[in-house]
């Protein structure tokens, strides 16, 4: 009869006044995971997606981070910092590629698929543009989960890992554009910027978004006569407030547009397009009126580019010249300051993981936090974008109703 009571109690106080959401929270359990961090192959590739600090914050909180050795090397972190940080150093792919959760920059290669297996999750870049429908269906096969990092979403419906690397690629644009315009073999010998008793540089930015944001604040940092265009009056005005500086801003009038670029020293494309290709927003005739020894730094590259000149480049071959104008068309442009840019993809990716463990597992977050759901395009096996599916013929899955049934 006691014991009967105590149940009765048990339950009204426990669960019957409990609020369902509380008892979902006590439900979960801390999970450690095992996180394995491989070494880019891809030759253009030199960030490393978890700093020594990310990796230190982690096995704190009781995770396993395996780290394949040299995979920092080219972004200044030795195997010795990850190792003092309590990171496992191992040197094949093989035991990286069977971690809980893969951290990795660019997306697998065919070899790195093979190496993945079913209840896994990885978390990576996408890059659509370069992907085949014969790709998906390789990972598909895995019935794993896959992250792609740029289409993450925060609490504002920014999009957090992309707005870091796109505020480096707009000063780093900016800082490159700077060196050629000094070379004398490619631009004209001149400093950018502005000082006294000489006309200041001018900085043509087609594009009002993140990158064109930090280009602006960069040049206008060194004295530059800044000019920025875009489509959009209400990107055009946001950029105007958060500089809190009035420089010219215009929608893209081709007259204004072509008298801005004839006085251009550095014209900065960063465009960027939601979905498939961007626009081409300077034909060829357009780049042979502007001023020889002038500079192009086509940011948009990665998805097309917005110049009708342009061309990829890489980091060992970056610039080209064509009708006198210096183009600089590396789609990777982050990577040329690996260790910065590691810094901030460690900042967002080493508090992510350690949330994860906390909630229980992969399945908890994703239920847990519909921003970085958004992320997800591919859960269990099934294509859950709608992106991917329109442009190879892929039947996909809303992943809200996948939640509901996915173990």
């Amino acid at each position: 009869m006691i014991q009967e009571q105590e149940s009765i109690y048990n339950f009204s106080g426990a669960e019957g006044l409990m609020p369902k959401e509380e008892t979902l929270e006590v439900s979960q359990r801390k999970s450690r995971i095992r996180i394995g961090v491989p070494r880019e192959i891809h030759y253009q590739e030199k960030r490393i997606p978890l700093v020594p600090q990310g990796v230190g914050l982690l096995v704190a909180h009781g995770h396993e981070v395996l780290i394949e050795s040299d995979a920092g090397k080219a972004a200044d972190f030795s195997n010795e910092q990850f190792s003092n940080a309590g990171a496992h150093i191992v040197f094949t792919p093989d035991e990286i590629f069977r971690a809980d959760v893969v951290l990795k920059i660019v997306p697998p290669s065919a070899a790195e698929i093979g190496m993945l297996s079913s209840r896994q999750t990885l978390i990576s870049a996408l890059h659509l543009a370069g992907q085949t429908g014969d790709y998906f269906k390789m990972l598909m096969n895995k019935k794993m989960v896959a992250v792609a990092f740029e289409y993450i979403m925060d609490k504002t419906h920014a999009y957090p890992v992309l707005r870091t690397t796109s505020e480096i690629v707009g000063n780093a644009a900016v800082m490159i554009a700077a060196n050629y315009l000094a070379d004398s073999s490619y631009g004209t010998g001149c400093m950018l910027g502005g000082f006294s008793g000489i006309a200041p540089t001018e900085v043509v930015i087609l594009g009002a978004g993140t990158v064109g944001e930090f280009a602006a604040r960069t040049a206008l940092g060194l004295g530059a006569s800044v000019k920025v265009f875009d489509n959009s009056v209400y990107r055009l005005r946001r950029i105007q407030n958060s500089i809190h500086e009035r420089l010219f801003t215009s929608i893209l009038q081709p007259g204004v547009l072509m008298s801005s670029l004839k006085r251009a020293d550095v014209v900065i494309g960063a465009v960027h397009s939601a979905e498939g290709r961007t626009p081409l927003i300077v034909t060829e005739e357009m780049v042979q009126q502007m001023k020889k020894g002038a500079v192009i730094v086509d940011v948009s590259i990665d998805q097309g580019g917005c110049f009708e000149t342009s061309r990829i480049t890489s980091h060992h071959d970056p610039v080209f010249r064509k009708y006198g104008i210096t183009h600089y068309c590396v789609p990777n442009i982050a990577s040329s300051v690996p260790h910065t840019a590691s810094y901030a993809l460690s900042n967002y990716f080493a508090p992510v993981l350690v949330r994860l463990g906390e909630v229980g597992g992969i399945t908890n977050l994703l239920q847990a936090d519909k921003d970085f759901r958004q992320g997800v395009y591919l859960l269990g096996g099934v294509l859950t974008k709608s992106i991917i599916s329109e442009q190879f013929h892929i039947p996909f899955q809303d992943i809200d109703l996948l939640m509901a049934a996915f173990h």
